[in-house]
């Protein structure tokens, strides 16, 4: 049964379709024969109490040339028949915020939130990973300069980060007797008024951030390793990391099967670990990469794993005529 699938991600027309996972969500959702909406940006909003979307119907093409076309805009409730895949890029602000909770209202009505609204506000993405201390190195969170100041004393060398960041911004590596140590906790701290992620420095990192991808709980078989380039200790492919994938090792599945069954219990159908070595570091749930890259590497389909999943949870009858029936109902409510 076809399926309805509405995407509310950043500007598509800015996407580099060769790394982008949403774009690879999108590619296989059609050819499966799903009909794909497009959420114009900003274009969520409630009215009496449903939860409604500006939408453009969507076809999206492999062609760095011209990946994408819209059809013309209309606004309807989103509910029955709809699969809402949530794919905005971080910092999880008031407005991300703000759209988690009107897609609580899509939830509740009907449709199918990938992933779950709440999950994604519960979920900060570098607190998540400490919901499992025993995967995770020495880590402080604290908005106290001295507390932050005595973990680099304790540990020799750490890396300090700010709660909101992705891609590597922001990411600081210092250790004892660094002159610029007060600098750096003044300016991620702003004045004790943020908090500030202190992990142990990871040796390890040289040999790759890992990024293992989980669909419905469960490991994909590779893992995409984001290498330090040149004189850079970060690894993120937007901070000039280069990607190497490996099969997952006997820790990497060990810390999935820790991490994967609560993950799913919330309903984070599709999640990004970051691991350094065998240490989790971060859990990401709102906008996970590296589809691509490991489809390329290894000929696999993983966003044909998640809709295997999608479809499953929607079991039949559930799909465009539901979409059909609510787009009705909506234009005919004043």
């Amino acid at each position: 049964m076809p399926l309805h699938v509405v995407v509310v991600m950043d500007p598509i027309g800015s996407i580099k379709i060769a790394k982008d996972s949403t774009f690879a969500m999108l590619l296989e959702a059609q050819r499966r024969g799903h009909a794909l909406s497009y959420v114009v940006p900003g274009g969520l909003s409630v009215a009496g109490g449903e939860a409604r979307a500006e939408l453009a119907p969507l076809t999206v093409r492999d062609d760095p040339a011209g990946w994408f076309e819209l059809g013309p805009r209309s606004q309807r409730a989103l509910g029955p028949g709809d699969v809402v895949l949530m794919r905005k890029d971080p910092p999880v602000d008031e407005e991300y915020v703000h759209d988690t909770q009107i897609l609580g209202l899509a939830q509740r009505a009907g449709a199918l939130v990938v992933n779950d609204p709440q999950g994604l506000r519960d979920m900060n993405e570098k607190l998540a990973s400490l919901e499992f201390p025993q995967c995770c190195p020495p880590t402080l969170v604290s908005r106290d300069a001295a507390a932050l100041k005595a973990f680099v004393g304790e540990h020799g060398e750490a890396v300090v980060k700010p709660l909101d960041g992705m891609g590597g911004r922001s990411i600081f590596r210092t250790r004892i007797g660094d002159p610029n140590l007060n600098v750096i906790l003044e300016t991620l701290l702003d004045g004790g008024r943020r908090l500030v992620v202190a992990q142990r420095y990871l040796p390890e990192i040289v040999d790759g951030d890992k990024r293992i991808l989980l669909v419905d709980g469960e490991p994909v078989d590779y893992c995409l390793a984001r290498i330090p380039q040149g004189d850079e200790f970060r690894g993120n492919l937007a901070a000039g990391g280069r990607g190497e994938g490996r099969p997952l090792s006997e820790r990497d599945r060990w810390i999935a099967a820790q991490v994967g069954p609560e993950l799913k219990r919330r309903g984070m159908l599709f999640v990004g670990l970051d691991v350094i070595g065998d240490w989790l570091t971060e859990v990401n749930v709102t906008s996970p990469t590296c589809i691509r890259e490991l489809d390329a590497q290894f000929g696999l389909n993983i966003a044909g794993l998640m809709f295997d999943a999608i479809e499953k949870k929607r079991g039949p009858g559930r799909g465009t005529r539901d979409f059909d029936k609510a787009r009705e109902q909506s234009a005919s409510r004043p």
